[in-house]
């Protein structure tokens, strides 16, 4: 659509200016959401920056699946960490990730006391703790004392009252006999932000009027063997020295982690093959090592941008690292001048370039343009110079000043309405159309991410129906077919997203938000159940054949939206989860079922449904197990409920691998309901084992090989 050149420079300036001003409002109050996704962006450009090499100087020694088969249970015996201490004696700092803070016996104790002694190389953990006020031991508390920050430089007038960093009332240290001879202390504690991930990690902490590091710190401290100096401004804490290195913190005394990598970034000896002497000493000398718990049954696990699953000893030595490489991510005031600096100027020279543009689309790809380079740019400056912008504001500014700009060319919104509706009611449904001219936008190819359940259904045996039946009777049967169904879809609130021959795939939750939509998809399901045995009653009167039909329902996350060509596309929806959707309806043929539904949907309808739990299956195009559950009837049907519970149990001496009894199990489920399909798969299953078993460490799992 062409649009009359506006030629008023002063005009669009003015646009790209107000939307200058509107953002820098916002970075000034720094709204919850513009936050958040900064943080996002932060995550995403880790991800798409991959890994880096950590310094060889800091590694881990893990208490990981290895040890504990090898050693045991943890925690270990005092005597066991003993010999894994004094295996560690040629590193220069040995930074244990663990409290031992309480006693096992003397001799026990005295053992690993002596060894740290012998090692004179470790630093030891604890944990503070804000749910206690009741003092430690005062031998405990002398102890701690050692390893207080008693350098501190205040800046400016006021700095004193400055320190803003957490506080604890409460501290879990070790036993006197075991801390006795340590080298120093520092706080393990590691504190996620409010979505749950660990950026950045505590470096100090304030107990009892005095000021504590943390265990990289501390570690770091021994290390270089320099004393800290903690910088206190008046607005909180403006930084922290080791030796040369200037570690920059903000106002708390949070450090943001710049992090390497997944886990097992760092070199990493399992804490077996160190005691077992498998380690050989030149791997362990003069270097700073961390020793702590990987072992993910333990949990000792931080959810971070590279790993949901990072062991909290790899925080730790992440920081270390980054002290010794000085590898800082840096927001300082040339980054904020810089972000200030963007969202002044995008905006207003993308306003003056939008004088001399004659069409939307150019505009369009002017605004694409900039919108791209900003976030190329600003990525190059992070993954090659560790600086941290913030992408979200000039973006917003740049955003914003483009919308005003197609605003002011558009002001004739319902002229733009009756254009759209004469331009695509042909091609999308009256509720889609609705929502298209709310949001003009998602008319652009793409869609939003969205959690929806999705629920395919297929006839079975259609080709053997169709070559029964002559052309005009086919048509006849299906549309008999697809009508009710249909009306049950819509009465339940479900997109109809197509037919795909005597297939029905159906979206909930889209376009229009339905809180229940994993409800409505199951009871669509019965209904459509209900309602074929009224249309095969029928049938059998003209002499039709028998229909039957497989569902299979499926919630997650999927993309929903316009998919198709420029000249043509439909709403529908994309992704994993409809795949499986489609691969569930399959699996019934598998099974002998009629609805099967995944575990993601069984959670959140369990409660209003019977089901009964079918198999562990890893369906075709999927690397993971999916738990597969029939869907039988609504709650309070007894006859279905005595159903589950009696396969329940056979499906349980099944996977405890007493195949005898499962399949003697399954008989008798089949005694009480002759012809239940998945029975009477179990049944051959368990033969099978029974005669050959499976492997060693058999997880239960089915590999579907076909869809």
């Amino acid at each position: 659509m062409a649009f009359k050149r506006p030629g008023d420079k002063t005009l669009f300036a003015l646009i790209g200016v107000c939307a200058a001003l509107i953002t820098l409002f916002a970075f000034w109050y720094r709204p919850w959401l513009f936050t958040t996704l900064d943080l996002k962006v932060i995550d995403a450009f880790f991800v798409l920056r991959g890994n880096t090499r950590p310094p060889s100087d800091v590694v881990i020694v893990a208490v990981d699946e290895k040890s504990i088969n090898q050693m045991g249970r943890w925690p270990w015996s005092r005597e066991v960490t003993a010999k894994l201490v004094g295996a560690l004696k040629p590193a220069r700092v040995v930074a244990y990730d663990i409290v031992f803070a309480e006693p096992q016996n003397a001799v026990a104790d005295k053992a690993l006391g002596n060894a740290i002694k012998d090692a004179d190389n470790a630093v030891l953990g604890f944990f503070f703790r804000d749910d206690s006020t009741e003092a430690p031991d005062t031998v405990i508390e002398a102890q701690l004392k050692r390893s207080t920050i008693t350098r501190i430089s205040y800046l400016g007038d006021g700095a004193a009252e400055g320190f803003a960093g957490v506080e604890f009332s409460g501290v879990d240290a070790n036993i006197p006999v075991i801390g006795l001879f340590a080298s120093s202390f520092g706080s393990f504690n590691i504190i996620p932000q409010d979505d749950g991930l660990y950026r950045a990690a505590n470096l100090v902490f304030k107990y009892n009027d005095a000021i504590y590091p943390s265990l990289a710190l501390e570690a770091l401290r021994s290390y270089f063997g320099k004393d800290l100096t903690l910088h206190i401004a008046p607005y909180g804490i403006d930084g922290l020295s080791v030796g040369d290195a200037r570690i920059p913190l903000d106002e708390e005394g949070a450090y943001q982690v710049n992090y390497y990598g997944p886990a097992l970034s760092f070199a990493t000896y399992s804490a077996s093959d160190v005691i077992n002497g498998k380690v050989g000493e030149a791997s362990l000398k003069d270097k700073l090592v961390f020793v702590g718990v990987t072992e993910k049954g333990i949990y000792d696990i931080r959810p971070t941008p590279l790993d949901t699953l990072l062991p909290g000893v790899e925080i730790h030595a992440t920081v270390a690292a980054n002290v010794i490489e000085k590898r800082f991510l840096v927001r300082d005031s040339r980054v904020t001048i810089l972000d200030l600096a963007l969202v002044v100027l995008l905006p207003v020279l993308l306003a003056l370039i939008a004088t001399a543009v004659h069409r939307t689309y150019i505009s369009l790809a002017v605004f694409a343009g900039f919108f791209t380079a900003l976030i190329l740019g600003e990525f190059y400056l992070f993954s090659s110079f560790n600086l941290k912008p913030s992408l979200i504001y000039p973006l917003f500014s740049l955003s914003t000043g483009y919308l005003f700009i197609e605003a002011y060319r558009n002001v004739v919104v319902e002229k733009k309405g009756r254009f759209l509706k004469r331009a695509f009611t042909q091609y999308v449904s009256e509720q889609v159309l609705s929502e298209i001219i709310k949001n003009p936008d998602s008319l652009n190819l793409g869609g939003e991410a969205r959690v929806v359940t999705v629920l395919f259904s297929d006839i079975r045996g259609f080709t053997t129906i169709s070559e029964s039946l002559t052309p005009q009777k086919l048509v006849t049967l299906l549309n008999e077919y697809l009508n009710p169904m249909t009306m049950i879809v819509l009465e339940e609130h479900g997109l109809l997203d197509k037919y795909i021959g005597d297939a029905i795939m159906v979206i909930f939750n889209a376009p229009i938000a339905i809180d229940d939509h994993p409800g409505r998809a199951c009871s669509s399901a019965l209904r459509m159940l209900s309602t074929l045995k009224e249309l095969n009653a029928g049938w059998a009167l003209k002499g039709y054949p028998r229909v039957d039909i497989g569902i299979g329902i499926n919630t997650g996350e999927a993309v929903v939206g316009n998919m198709g060509s420029v000249l043509r596309f439909d709403y529908t929806g994309i992704g994993d989860n409809i795949n499986l959707a489609s691969r569930l309806e399959g699996l019934n043929k598998l099974y002998g079922s009629h609805i099967i539904v995944s575990r993601f949907t069984y959670e959140f309808v369990k409660d209003a449904f019977v089901f009964r739990e079918l198999d562990l299956v890893k369906v075709k195009g999927k690397d993971r197990p999916v738990g597969l559950y029939e869907l039988m009837a609504v709650k309070g049907d007894a006859d279905s409920a005595r159903l589950c519970e009696e396969f329940s149990k056979a499906l349980a001496m099944f996977r405890a691998e007493r195949f005898d009894e499962a399949k003697a199990a399954f008989e008798k489920v089949l005694e009480l309901y002759p012809n239940d399909g998945p029975s009477n798969l179990y049944v051959a299953r368990a033969g099978e084992y029974a005669l050959n078993p499976p492997p060693e460490g058999w997880d239960g799992v089915y590999v579907a090989k076909t869809k």
